[in-house]
Protein backbone atom coordinates (compact mmCIF):
# COMPACT_ATOMS: atom_id res chain seq x y z
CA UNK A 1 0.00 0.00 0.00
CA UNK A 2 1.36 3.40 -1.27
CA UNK A 3 2.02 5.83 2.02
CA UNK A 4 -0.68 8.63 2.35
CA UNK A 5 2.03 11.30 2.19
CA UNK A 6 3.18 9.75 -1.28
CA UNK A 7 -0.18 10.19 -2.50
CA UNK A 8 -0.82 13.79 -1.74
CA UNK A 9 2.95 14.72 -2.24
CA UNK A 10 1.58 13.40 -6.11
CA UNK A 11 -1.35 14.51 -6.01
CA UNK A 12 0.14 18.12 -5.22
CA UNK A 13 2.56 17.70 -7.79
CA UNK A 14 -0.25 17.28 -10.43
CA UNK A 15 -1.30 19.97 -9.47
CA UNK A 16 1.13 22.06 -10.24
CA UNK A 17 2.06 20.36 -13.19
CA UNK A 18 -1.68 21.79 -14.51
CA UNK A 19 -0.95 25.11 -13.31
CA UNK A 20 2.80 24.94 -15.16
CA UNK A 21 0.86 23.60 -18.42
CA UNK A 22 -2.00 25.47 -18.45
CA UNK A 23 0.01 28.96 -16.82
CA UNK A 24 2.39 28.38 -20.40
CA UNK A 25 -0.95 28.36 -22.65
CA UNK A 26 -2.20 31.69 -20.41
CA UNK A 27 1.29 33.48 -20.91
CA UNK A 28 1.07 33.45 -24.23
CA UNK A 29 -2.36 33.98 -24.89
CA UNK A 30 -2.10 36.85 -22.79
CA UNK A 31 0.78 37.60 -25.11
CA UNK A 32 -1.11 37.50 -28.02
CA UNK A 33 -3.71 39.82 -26.84
CA UNK A 34 -1.77 42.14 -25.22
CA UNK A 35 -3.13 41.78 -22.24
CA UNK A 36 -2.03 41.36 -19.16
CA UNK A 37 -0.98 37.98 -17.86
CA UNK A 38 -2.00 38.37 -13.99
CA UNK A 39 -5.81 39.10 -15.73
CA UNK A 40 -5.57 35.81 -17.79
CA UNK A 41 -4.19 33.44 -15.05
CA UNK A 42 -6.73 35.13 -12.11
CA UNK A 43 -9.68 34.20 -14.85
CA UNK A 44 -8.28 30.27 -15.88
CA UNK A 45 -7.80 29.99 -11.69
CA UNK A 46 -11.40 30.11 -11.29
CA UNK A 47 -12.29 27.87 -14.19
CA UNK A 48 -10.15 25.20 -12.45
CA UNK A 49 -11.08 25.65 -9.00
CA UNK A 50 -13.51 23.79 -6.76
CA UNK A 51 -16.31 25.44 -7.91
CA UNK A 52 -16.07 24.46 -11.83
CA UNK A 53 -13.63 22.10 -13.03
CA UNK A 54 -12.10 20.92 -9.94
CA UNK A 55 -9.09 20.37 -10.85
CA UNK A 56 -7.18 22.34 -8.37
CA UNK A 57 -7.68 22.55 -5.17
CA UNK A 58 -5.20 23.67 -2.67
CA UNK A 59 -6.47 25.27 0.12
CA UNK A 60 -6.46 29.16 0.94
CA UNK A 61 -5.33 28.62 4.68
CA UNK A 62 -2.91 25.27 3.87
CA UNK A 63 0.75 25.87 4.18
CA UNK A 64 1.69 25.29 0.40
CA UNK A 65 -0.77 28.11 -0.44
CA UNK A 66 0.61 30.53 2.29
CA UNK A 67 4.29 29.42 0.95
CA UNK A 68 3.61 30.39 -2.65
CA UNK A 69 2.09 33.46 -1.42
CA UNK A 70 4.77 34.85 0.80
CA UNK A 71 7.34 33.97 -1.49
CA UNK A 72 5.85 34.76 -4.30
CA UNK A 73 4.95 38.25 -3.54
CA UNK A 74 8.70 38.59 -2.15
CA UNK A 75 10.16 37.98 -5.50
CA UNK A 76 7.55 39.99 -7.33
CA UNK A 77 8.51 42.50 -5.19
CA UNK A 78 12.33 42.31 -5.51
CA UNK A 79 11.74 41.89 -9.20
CA UNK A 80 9.65 45.35 -9.04
CA UNK A 81 12.46 47.37 -6.98
CA UNK A 82 14.68 46.00 -9.52
CA UNK A 83 12.84 47.94 -11.97
CA UNK A 84 13.08 51.13 -10.43
CA UNK A 85 16.03 53.56 -10.68
CA UNK A 86 17.35 56.21 -7.46
CA UNK A 87 16.52 59.02 -10.20
CA UNK A 88 12.89 58.97 -10.45
CA UNK A 89 12.71 57.73 -6.87
CA UNK A 90 14.52 61.40 -5.61
CA UNK A 91 12.06 62.96 -7.70
CA UNK A 92 9.19 61.52 -6.51
CA UNK A 93 9.72 60.48 -3.30
CA UNK A 94 7.34 62.96 -1.10
CA UNK A 95 4.49 62.00 -3.13
CA UNK A 96 5.21 58.34 -2.65
CA UNK A 97 5.54 58.63 1.08
CA UNK A 98 2.40 60.33 1.16
CA UNK A 99 0.37 58.09 -0.95
CA UNK A 100 1.74 54.94 1.43
CA UNK A 101 0.84 56.76 4.45
CA UNK A 102 -2.01 59.15 4.33
CA UNK A 103 -2.73 58.03 1.31
CA UNK A 104 -4.06 54.48 3.17
CA UNK A 105 -5.81 56.60 5.52
CA UNK A 106 -8.11 58.27 3.45
CA UNK A 107 -8.65 55.58 1.23
CA UNK A 108 -10.11 53.78 4.40
CA UNK A 109 -12.04 56.71 5.77
CA UNK A 110 -14.19 57.00 2.80
CA UNK A 111 -14.67 53.53 2.00
CA UNK A 112 -15.67 52.45 5.63
CA UNK A 113 -18.33 55.32 5.07
CA UNK A 114 -19.98 53.62 2.54
CA UNK A 115 -19.20 49.99 4.00
CA UNK A 116 -21.27 51.44 7.04
CA UNK A 117 -24.13 52.50 4.99
CA UNK A 118 -24.57 50.38 2.15
CA UNK A 119 -23.42 46.61 4.15
CA UNK A 120 -25.33 48.04 6.94
CA UNK A 121 -22.59 46.97 9.68
CA UNK A 122 -21.45 48.14 12.53
CA UNK A 123 -18.90 51.16 11.90
CA UNK A 124 -15.62 49.21 13.52
CA UNK A 125 -16.58 46.26 10.75
CA UNK A 126 -17.06 48.63 8.12
CA UNK A 127 -13.92 50.29 9.10
CA UNK A 128 -11.76 46.56 9.36
CA UNK A 129 -13.31 45.93 5.83
CA UNK A 130 -11.75 49.15 4.53
CA UNK A 131 -8.53 49.04 6.18
CA UNK A 132 -7.94 45.39 4.89
CA UNK A 133 -8.54 46.60 1.27
CA UNK A 134 -7.06 49.76 1.46
CA UNK A 135 -3.17 49.14 0.16
CA UNK A 136 -2.82 48.51 -3.17
CA UNK A 137 -0.95 45.50 -4.47
CA UNK A 138 2.78 45.06 -6.07
CA UNK A 139 2.09 41.44 -7.13
CA UNK A 140 -0.76 43.02 -9.56
CA UNK A 141 1.01 46.25 -10.39
CA UNK A 142 4.99 45.26 -10.74
CA UNK A 143 4.04 42.71 -13.77
CA UNK A 144 1.13 44.71 -15.41
CA UNK A 145 3.56 47.64 -15.39
CA UNK A 146 6.52 45.42 -16.63
CA UNK A 147 4.06 44.47 -20.07
CA UNK A 148 2.95 47.97 -20.24
CA UNK A 149 5.66 50.23 -21.07
CA UNK A 150 4.47 53.36 -18.72
CA UNK A 151 6.33 57.02 -18.65
CA UNK A 152 8.90 56.16 -15.75
CA UNK A 153 7.62 58.74 -12.67
CA UNK A 154 4.12 57.45 -12.86
CA UNK A 155 4.69 53.65 -13.28
CA UNK A 156 7.78 53.63 -10.12
CA UNK A 157 5.81 56.03 -8.19
CA UNK A 158 2.73 53.62 -8.88
CA UNK A 159 5.14 50.57 -8.03
CA UNK A 160 7.18 52.21 -5.22
CA UNK A 161 3.64 52.66 -2.93
CA UNK A 162 1.95 49.61 -3.93
CA UNK A 163 4.97 48.38 -2.50
CA UNK A 164 5.72 50.50 0.63
CA UNK A 165 1.87 51.18 1.77
CA UNK A 166 1.59 47.51 2.49
CA UNK A 167 2.96 47.91 6.15
CA UNK A 168 0.63 50.89 6.36
CA UNK A 169 -2.67 48.73 5.75
CA UNK A 170 -1.36 46.00 7.51
CA UNK A 171 -0.54 48.13 10.92
CA UNK A 172 -3.84 49.80 10.48
CA UNK A 173 -5.46 46.32 9.68
CA UNK A 174 -4.35 44.72 12.99
CA UNK A 175 -4.91 47.99 15.40
CA UNK A 176 -8.79 48.42 13.72
CA UNK A 177 -8.82 44.92 14.63
CA UNK A 178 -7.89 44.99 18.50
CA UNK A 179 -10.62 47.75 19.21
CA UNK A 180 -13.01 45.50 17.65
CA UNK A 181 -12.16 42.52 19.74
CA UNK A 182 -12.40 44.75 22.90
CA UNK A 183 -8.29 44.61 23.35
CA UNK A 184 -8.19 48.05 24.58
CA UNK A 185 -7.09 51.03 23.32
CA UNK A 186 -5.47 51.84 20.39
CA UNK A 187 -4.24 55.14 19.91
CA UNK A 188 -2.78 57.36 17.25
CA UNK A 189 0.66 57.65 18.63
CA UNK A 190 1.44 54.29 18.91
CA UNK A 191 -0.29 53.31 15.65
CA UNK A 192 2.64 55.71 14.07
CA UNK A 193 5.26 54.66 15.86
CA UNK A 194 4.30 50.98 14.79
CA UNK A 195 4.73 52.28 11.39
CA UNK A 196 7.90 54.09 12.02
CA UNK A 197 9.82 50.92 13.32
CA UNK A 198 8.18 48.76 10.66
CA UNK A 199 9.35 50.97 7.73
CA UNK A 200 12.59 52.19 9.17
CA UNK A 201 13.83 48.33 10.43
CA UNK A 202 12.49 47.06 6.94
CA UNK A 203 14.38 49.95 5.15
CA UNK A 204 17.32 48.85 6.99
CA UNK A 205 17.13 45.22 6.24
CA UNK A 206 16.65 46.23 2.94
CA UNK A 207 19.49 48.74 2.40
CA UNK A 208 22.26 46.72 4.18
CA UNK A 209 21.50 42.76 2.67
CA UNK A 210 21.21 44.40 -1.06
CA UNK A 211 24.30 46.09 -0.57
CA UNK A 212 25.93 42.92 0.63
CA UNK A 213 24.75 40.92 -2.49
CA UNK A 214 25.62 43.71 -4.58
CA UNK A 215 29.25 43.72 -3.67
CA UNK A 216 29.70 39.62 -3.18
CA UNK A 217 27.89 39.38 -7.12
CA UNK A 218 29.59 42.09 -8.92
CA UNK A 219 32.74 43.44 -6.91
CA UNK A 220 36.02 43.54 -8.22
CA UNK A 221 37.66 42.11 -5.80
CA UNK A 222 35.35 41.10 -3.53
CA UNK A 223 32.63 39.51 -6.47
CA UNK A 224 33.03 35.57 -5.65
CA UNK A 225 29.37 34.94 -6.21
CA UNK A 226 29.42 36.87 -9.73
CA UNK A 227 28.49 33.16 -11.26
CA UNK A 228 26.09 32.40 -8.89
CA UNK A 229 24.00 35.57 -8.58
CA UNK A 230 20.72 33.73 -9.63
CA UNK A 231 21.14 31.69 -6.67
CA UNK A 232 22.02 34.91 -4.75
CA UNK A 233 19.38 36.17 -5.63
CA UNK A 234 16.58 33.48 -4.14
CA UNK A 235 18.47 33.25 -0.54
CA UNK A 236 18.86 37.00 -0.30
CA UNK A 237 15.10 37.58 -1.03
CA UNK A 238 13.97 34.65 1.53
CA UNK A 239 16.66 36.07 3.64
CA UNK A 240 15.61 39.52 3.86
CA UNK A 241 12.10 38.89 4.01
CA UNK A 242 12.76 36.76 6.97
CA UNK A 243 15.30 39.16 8.79
CA UNK A 244 12.91 41.73 8.68
CA UNK A 245 9.94 39.64 9.58
CA UNK A 246 11.69 38.53 12.63
CA UNK A 247 12.65 41.97 14.21
CA UNK A 248 8.84 43.02 13.70
CA UNK A 249 9.27 44.87 10.48
CA UNK A 250 7.57 44.62 7.57
CA UNK A 251 9.46 41.82 4.62
CA UNK A 252 7.69 42.96 1.80
CA UNK A 253 9.42 46.59 2.45
CA UNK A 254 12.44 44.99 2.97
CA UNK A 255 12.52 42.87 0.37
CA UNK A 256 11.58 45.68 -2.15
CA UNK A 257 14.45 47.90 -0.86
CA UNK A 258 16.91 45.29 -1.70
CA UNK A 259 16.02 44.77 -4.95
CA UNK A 260 16.27 48.73 -5.45
CA UNK A 261 20.01 47.85 -4.29
CA UNK A 262 20.43 45.20 -6.76
CA UNK A 263 19.19 46.81 -9.25
CA UNK A 264 20.85 50.58 -8.62
CA UNK A 265 24.23 48.81 -8.00
CA UNK A 266 26.09 51.05 -10.92
CA UNK A 267 25.35 53.77 -8.39
CA UNK A 268 26.92 52.46 -5.94
CA UNK A 269 30.24 51.54 -7.42
CA UNK A 270 29.30 47.58 -8.50
CA UNK A 271 29.38 46.28 -12.35
CA UNK A 272 28.40 43.08 -13.33
CA UNK A 273 29.87 41.24 -16.37
CA UNK A 274 27.42 41.52 -18.81
CA UNK A 275 26.60 38.14 -19.73
CA UNK A 276 26.34 37.34 -15.92
CA UNK A 277 24.19 40.37 -15.72
CA UNK A 278 22.29 38.97 -18.73
CA UNK A 279 22.07 35.18 -17.00
CA UNK A 280 20.83 36.87 -13.67
CA UNK A 281 18.60 39.60 -15.49
CA UNK A 282 16.85 36.31 -17.36
CA UNK A 283 16.53 34.05 -13.75
CA UNK A 284 14.64 36.29 -12.52
CA UNK A 285 11.95 37.30 -15.43
CA UNK A 286 11.46 33.70 -15.73
CA UNK A 287 10.71 32.98 -12.02
CA UNK A 288 8.93 36.06 -11.84
CA UNK A 289 6.67 34.86 -14.66
CA UNK A 290 6.53 31.50 -12.50
CA UNK A 291 5.52 33.20 -8.87
CA UNK A 292 2.74 35.15 -10.96
CA UNK A 293 1.45 32.16 -12.47
CA UNK A 294 1.23 30.42 -9.28
CA UNK A 295 -0.23 33.29 -7.01
CA UNK A 296 -3.10 34.25 -9.48
CA UNK A 297 -4.43 30.74 -10.96
CA UNK A 298 -4.27 29.50 -7.05
CA UNK A 299 -6.10 33.08 -5.94
CA UNK A 300 -8.38 32.23 -8.91
CA UNK A 301 -9.01 28.82 -7.47
CA UNK A 302 -9.97 30.27 -4.02
CA UNK A 303 -12.59 32.60 -5.00
CA UNK A 304 -16.27 31.59 -3.43
CA UNK A 305 -18.40 32.53 -5.24
CA UNK A 306 -21.47 31.42 -2.94
CA UNK A 307 -19.93 33.55 -0.05
CA UNK A 308 -19.85 36.83 -2.55
CA UNK A 309 -23.36 36.13 -3.83
CA UNK A 310 -24.77 36.58 -0.26
CA UNK A 311 -23.80 40.38 -0.40
CA UNK A 312 -23.56 41.11 -4.39
CA UNK A 313 -24.93 44.09 -4.91
CA UNK A 314 -24.04 45.84 -1.78
CA UNK A 315 -20.52 44.63 -2.12
CA UNK A 316 -20.17 46.18 -5.71
CA UNK A 317 -21.72 49.64 -4.34
CA UNK A 318 -18.94 49.56 -1.58
CA UNK A 319 -16.07 48.56 -4.35
CA UNK A 320 -17.47 50.53 -6.71
CA UNK A 321 -16.89 53.68 -4.13
CA UNK A 322 -13.38 52.44 -3.57
CA UNK A 323 -12.30 52.30 -7.01
CA UNK A 324 -14.04 56.01 -8.29
CA UNK A 325 -14.34 58.00 -5.54
CA UNK A 326 -11.53 56.93 -2.71
CA UNK A 327 -8.71 56.38 -4.95
CA UNK A 328 -9.20 59.68 -6.71
CA UNK A 329 -9.47 61.41 -3.79
CA UNK A 330 -6.36 59.86 -2.33
CA UNK A 331 -4.44 60.52 -5.48
CA UNK A 332 -5.67 63.95 -5.69
CA UNK A 333 -5.02 65.42 -2.35
CA UNK A 334 -1.33 63.49 -1.79
CA UNK A 335 -0.34 64.06 -5.30
CA UNK A 336 -1.47 67.90 -5.60
CA UNK A 337 0.68 69.27 -2.46
CA UNK A 338 3.88 67.96 -4.29
CA UNK A 339 5.14 71.27 -5.85
CA UNK A 340 8.52 69.82 -6.24
CA UNK A 341 6.82 66.85 -8.87
CA UNK A 342 4.23 68.99 -10.58
CA UNK A 343 2.03 66.23 -11.49
CA UNK A 344 0.02 66.72 -14.35
CA UNK A 345 -3.80 66.32 -14.38
CA UNK A 346 -3.65 63.59 -16.63
CA UNK A 347 -0.87 62.02 -14.50
CA UNK A 348 -3.02 62.23 -11.48
CA UNK A 349 -5.72 60.63 -13.75
CA UNK A 350 -3.98 57.98 -14.35
CA UNK A 351 -2.61 56.99 -10.92
CA UNK A 352 -6.50 56.85 -9.85
CA UNK A 353 -7.12 54.65 -11.74
CA UNK A 354 -4.08 51.96 -11.02
CA UNK A 355 -5.01 50.63 -7.71
CA UNK A 356 -5.61 47.13 -8.21
CA UNK A 357 -6.51 45.20 -4.76
CA UNK A 358 -4.55 41.16 -4.71
CA UNK A 359 -2.59 39.53 -2.86
CA UNK A 360 -1.74 41.54 0.20
CA UNK A 361 -5.53 42.28 0.81
CA UNK A 362 -6.76 38.78 0.22
CA UNK A 363 -3.90 37.41 2.74
CA UNK A 364 -5.53 39.88 5.62
CA UNK A 365 -8.73 39.06 4.64
CA UNK A 366 -7.69 34.95 5.47
CA UNK A 367 -5.93 36.39 8.59
CA UNK A 368 -8.88 37.98 10.21
CA UNK A 369 -10.94 35.05 9.30
CA UNK A 370 -8.37 32.93 11.13
CA UNK A 371 -8.32 34.78 14.03
CA UNK A 372 -12.27 35.11 14.54
CA UNK A 373 -12.48 38.58 13.82
CA UNK A 374 -16.43 39.93 14.20
CA UNK A 375 -18.76 39.35 10.44
CA UNK A 376 -14.62 38.03 9.20
CA UNK A 377 -17.02 36.24 6.39
CA UNK A 378 -18.69 39.65 5.24
CA UNK A 379 -14.98 41.03 5.08
CA UNK A 380 -13.93 38.29 2.84
CA UNK A 381 -16.63 38.23 0.36
CA UNK A 382 -16.10 41.76 0.26
CA UNK A 383 -12.24 41.56 -0.11
CA UNK A 384 -12.48 38.87 -2.96
CA UNK A 385 -14.87 41.15 -5.23
CA UNK A 386 -12.60 44.14 -4.61
CA UNK A 387 -9.67 41.74 -6.29
CA UNK A 388 -11.78 40.05 -8.83
CA UNK A 389 -13.76 43.83 -9.73
CA UNK A 390 -10.18 45.70 -9.99
CA UNK A 391 -7.73 43.67 -11.56
CA UNK A 392 -10.72 42.37 -14.33
CA UNK A 393 -11.16 45.84 -14.63
CA UNK A 394 -8.51 48.19 -14.04
CA UNK A 395 -5.30 45.86 -15.60
CA UNK A 396 -7.40 45.44 -18.58
CA UNK A 397 -7.51 48.83 -19.21
CA UNK A 398 -4.10 50.02 -18.35
CA UNK A 399 -2.70 50.09 -21.76
CA UNK A 400 -5.57 51.65 -23.09
CA UNK A 401 -5.94 54.18 -20.45
CA UNK A 402 -2.16 55.38 -20.89
CA UNK A 403 -2.76 55.50 -24.33
CA UNK A 404 -5.76 57.76 -24.30
CA UNK A 405 -3.47 60.09 -21.67
CA UNK A 406 -0.47 60.06 -23.80
CA UNK A 407 1.44 58.24 -20.75
CA UNK A 408 3.06 55.37 -22.65
CA UNK A 409 6.69 55.39 -22.64
CA UNK A 410 8.57 54.95 -26.13
CA UNK A 411 9.50 51.16 -26.76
Amino acid sequence: MTPASVEIAKHVLMEFGIILAVGSACAVFAQRLKTPDVVVFLIVGTLLGPDVAGLIQIKSDSTLNQLVLIFGSCYILFDGGASLRLKVLKECWITILILATVGVLITAAITSVAAYYLLGVPFIVALLLASAIASTDPATLVPVFRQVKIKDRVAQTVMSESAFNDATGAILTFAVLAIAMGQGEVTTASVLTDLLKQASIGLIAGLVLGYLAAMFISHEKFGFLQEYAPVVSLMAVIGAFLTADDMGASGFMAVFVFGIMIGNKDAIGFEMAPDEQEKLNDFVGTTALLMRMFIFILLGTQVDFALMGQHLVAGLGVVAVFMFIARPVTVFLCALPDRRTRWSFKEMLFMSWTRETGVIPGALAGLLMGMGAPQARLIASVTFLAILTTILLQATTTRWLAQKLDLLAED
